[in-house]
């Protein structure tokens, strides 16, 4: 066991939430949870291996189709974006969208966030930038009132793969009801080989392995817990039945753990839950914004399929 390690920062909903997710019958931690600063870095990073074929082909995508997504209502109004990270993907379509007042990044990761958003305001100096440090998971009520402007919502990166197939309906409708009338961009990863997908989600290198293990190293920093990292295994599963790559932290041994002062046991192959990423078909992705309160107006797709970007309006 490592040394236990004294809470730096006290964040109420992490403390709740991880100790829920930990005590439970089957261990899980939401994956929000992964992206503090040295995760989201680490995410980064990811993104840029070769084996990760998601942020490069939505960018292609992206590219395409930029002119295109120049003429939908809110590109020239306000751009919302949920879950923004370094906003690469963002500076792609902001160097078309010409006639944008504002833009607005949400994510739990304020340093981040900061960082994103600094360099947004030094490449567009006439754009409002306002950064929004927020869980875009809960209701979006406490975002800044926007102006009397069409707003485009700019999903990307298949993070509403994360969630499980309610969830990302109810999540599609909250965002609806924060911004009525709003249209939407949603970055949507599609089914495919289970070779291609386990390579991305455990690569090689050790990246992806080492974003699943900061979470437990946030877990000691932040609420007092002396997981060993060395004692667990990152993990990625294809469950074919439920169409998603599943992420875990195993257990390498028989183990006991100090987690906010209650102590907490696993076995050896026990494994903790981090994160789902559902890969939609046409029709599922498509059922999930309907029940949403979304229309989808048009998809956009890659040659190889890998990869789609659907156009939503508010039904």
């Amino acid at each position: 066991m490592t040394k236990h390690v004294k809470p730096e920062t006290t964040s109420p909903a992490f403390k709740t939430e991880i100790l829920a997710g930990l005590t439970a019958a089957r261990k899980t931690i939401s994956s929000k949870w992964l992206y503090d600063d040295v995760g989201s870095h680490l995410f980064e990073a990811i993104t840029e291996l070769d084996v990760y074929y998601p942020t490069r082909t939505e960018l292609s995508i992206l590219e395409k189709n930029k002119q295109k997504y120049a003429r939908i209502q809110g590109a020239r109004g306000a751009m919302v974006e949920l879950g923004s990270g370094s906003s690469r993907k963002t500076n792609l379509l902001l160097g078309t969208f010409h006639d944008l007042s504002v833009y607005m990044p949400v994510d739990i990761s304020a340093n981040h966030l900061k960082e994103a958003a600094d360099r947004v305001r030094r490449a567009y100096p006439s754009l409002a930038v306002i950064p929004v440090t927020a869980d875009f998971t809960e209701p979006l009520g406490q975002l800044p009132l926007l102006p009397e402007l069409p707003v485009l919502v700019f999903f990307p990166g298949s993070t509403i793969g994360n969630f499980e197939k309610e969830e990302a309906s109810n999540l599609l409708a909250n965002v609806k009801k924060a911004m009525p009338g709003a249209s939407m961009l949603v970055g949507v990863d599609r089914p495919k080989d289970q070779e291609i997908l386990i390579e991305a989600y455990d690569d090689k290198t050790g990246v992806t392995a080492a974003f699943n293990q900061n979470l437990l190293q946030r877990i000691n920093r932040e609420i007092g817990a002396n997981f060993d990292l060395s004692a667990f295994r990152h993990k990625a599963v294809w469950n074919r039945s439920k169409s998603r790559i599943e992420m875990y932290l195993e257990s390498l041994s028989d183990q006991s753990v100090t987690v906010a002062e209650q102590t907490l046991t696993l076995e050896e192959g026990e494994t903790i839950h981090t994160e789902s990423s559902h890969k939609y078909s046409e029709d599922a992705f498509t059922a999930i914004a309907e029940d949403g309160g979304w229309q989808v107006q048009d998809i956009d797709t890659d040659p190889k399929r890998h990869f789609s970007v659907y156009t939503l309006t508010a039904d």
